[in-house]
């Protein structure tokens, strides 16, 4: 079975061991493999143990039962996570983190954690909502089909190096809501 339920302090480890191994996928060639080689669980668990206890709206994708491989442990394991919060500047709400782990992708649960933050994002009374991608990442498509807009263009530094970055937004966050619910 696959559901989406709130974060809580027990599950900071699972969130930052899918934290690094997304990054690990999704940005070799874009940051350097020693960077990727370096990224620690401890320290991203430590990060979302921090977010979860001071209240942050993170929520987990856990699979469990049939959904499970065999091989692993029984019982409900974490796939994926969103994190959401106010806006900082380019609109009420900002999607801040999307992973989902790679055996999991292509499935419809970005669009399930998607659909959660923006539904927990309008009810807290963001009427609109934005995320920064890296543009090299393949992933701003997957933005693009949901009728994310690009809306700015900035650069960040990751590892040293200066990276540019896309945010698309939708205005009003129903728009998130209805294509991320819809593609399901």
């Amino acid at each position: 079975m696959i559901a989406i339920r709130r974060a809580r302090p027990a599950d900071a480890a699972a969130i930052g061991a899918v934290h690094v191994a997304a990054w690990r996928s999704a940005y070799p060639g874009i940051l350097p493999d020693d960077y990727l080689a370096r990224l620690s669980v401890p320290r991203q668990a430590a990060h979302y143990d921090s977010a979860i206890r001071g209240g942050a709206s993170v929520h987990v994708l856990t699979a469990s039962g049939r959904d499970l491989p065999s091989s692993l442990v029984p019982g409900a394991r974490i796939i994926g996570f969103v994190t959401a919060n106010r806006g900082r500047d380019l609109a009420d709400g900002e999607i801040e983190t999307l992973y989902v782990l790679d055996d999991w992708r292509e499935r419809g649960l970005g669009r399930l954690l998607l659909a959660t933050a923006a539904q927990q994002l309008a009810a807290i009374g963001c009427r609109s909502v934005f995320l920064w991608v890296l543009r090299d990442n393949p992933s701003r498509f997957f933005y693009q089909h949901l009728g994310g807009r690009a809306v700015a263009e900035s650069h960040t530094r990751v590892a040293g190096q200066t990276l540019a970055q896309i945010a698309f937004a939708w205005d009003p966050i129903e728009r998130l809501v209805e294509s991320a619910s819809r593609a399901t």
